[in-house]
């Protein structure tokens, strides 16, 4: 007989088996559009090669992405008794609650840019009575992962298939492009200890100072997930393991919506430090999700370079953010649509009436690019 555990784990497999490749023959037609355009070859830079990657989740040159989504998940994690977040637990009630009503820097970048904002409980640590809140909670908050592991197996592979499940929900109702993002006091110590398991780095490489911590809690912070890994010995083979052991609900969560947005062929956003931590998750439990990861900003976090090198995916932006809750996407979803509005709406050098034919040395090579030799006293004049 089949437990639950069982058949949780294989509905996450199956919907692993659904994420797909690119479709290169779209990338490939995007490329011969790109080229076809009235502009020296390449000089759109990074919008170019945002509007190719498009194709290929898409499976069409030619895009629109009108609807946009934006999916916090929010969830308690039990290390806060330990001290290691400025802000107590209270606080992941209250921005639940504010994010529902718009009042939240990521919603207000939401509702500024067009995007619709879903708010989902997984695991907050109190009932909540408010119909902009997307009701999911697995339990009141995790485990104290300095003395046992955050949840239970089932519970991890259970907060992976709620974040499928809000993505393909995202996706049916017309969504184009999905972001993903948290509410949570204490999800930076969680999402440091689960980098570290997973990149085999030193705590302190990998974890920051999250909303604000002075000199002696920073130091006690990663002292706890020291312990914590140490306590509960996550396998860095098996993710699962990984977020069951140090994790959280909004982790896991995250995790499954990156999935669940690349079965269903749909962009999703990486917002900041604990978004980038679960698509790194989620690229670890199948690779072929990293192909619909689109990057947002730059995390303030420390560890946060390790994860984009990792994918290959470098941000668009750097302000210097570090606020979570999803509030990078909308940002970085108008790149998404400046990507789409070049590809689909520029003339081509025919339709310009301009004969390209000056060109054609210079697609050969990089005709563009200035090196400097350190080395080299010459300087262009």
């Amino acid at each position: 007989m089949i437990n639950e555990t069982d058949r949780q784990e294989t509905a996450l497999s199956e919907l692993i088996k659904r994420v797909g490749e690119p479709d290169r023959a779209a990338m490939d037609a995007a490329k011969k559009r790109q080229a076809m355009l009235a502009k020296p070859p390449g000089s759109l830079g990074r919008l170019e090669e945002l509007s190719v990657r498009l194709a290929g989740i898409t499976g069409r040159v030619n895009n629109v992405f009108n609807e946009k989504h934006i999916i916090v998940f929010c969830a308690d994690n039990g290390v806060v008794s330990e001290g290691v977040s400025s802000a107590p637990q209270s606080v992941t009630l209250a921005q639940t609650v504010n994010l529902a009503r718009g009042k939240t820097g990521a919603a207000v970048l939401a509702r500024r840019f067009g995007c619709k904002l879903r708010v989902c409980d997984v695991g907050v640590n109190a009932d909540i009575d408010d119909p902009g809140v997307i009701p999911r909670k697995i339990a009141y908050g995790t485990q104290n992962i300095a003395e046992t592991a955050a949840m239970t197996r089932l519970q991890a592979v259970r907060a992976l298939l709620i974040g499928a499940e809000l993505a393909g929900s995202s996706a049916d109702a017309g969504a184009a492009v999905i972001g993903v993002g948290e509410m949570g006091i204490g999800n930076t110590t969680t999402s440091s200890a689960v980098l570290a398991v997973l990149t085999s780095s030193p705590v302190e490489d990998v974890t920051g100072r999250g909303g604000g911590l002075t000199d002696e809690a920073y130091a006690k912070k990663i002292s706890v997930i020291k312990r914590a890994i140490d306590v509960n010995r996550p396998d860095p083979e098996d993710i699962v393991d990984v977020l069951a052991k140090v994790g959280g609900f909004d982790l896991a969560a995250m995790t499954g919506a990156f999935i669940g947005a690349a079965a269903a062929r749909v962009p999703a956003v990486i917002d900041g430090f604990i978004s980038a931590v679960a698509a790194l998750c989620s690229v670890r439990l199948c690779p072929n999700v990293r192909h619909f990861l689109v990057p947002s900003h730059a995390s303030y976090e420390i560890g946060f370079s390790k994860i984009t090198d990792e994918l290959g995916l470098k941000p668009f932006f750097d302000f210097g953010m570090r606020l979570g809750e999803g509030s990078g996407c909308p940002r970085s979803m108008m790149m998404i649509d400046a990507a789409a509005a070049v590809i689909n709406d520029m003339a081509t050098f025919e339709e310009a009436n301009i004969n390209d034919s000056y060109l054609d040395g210079i697609r050969e090579t990089d005709a563009f690019t200035v090196r400097a030799d350190r080395d080299d006293e010459r300087t262009i004049k």
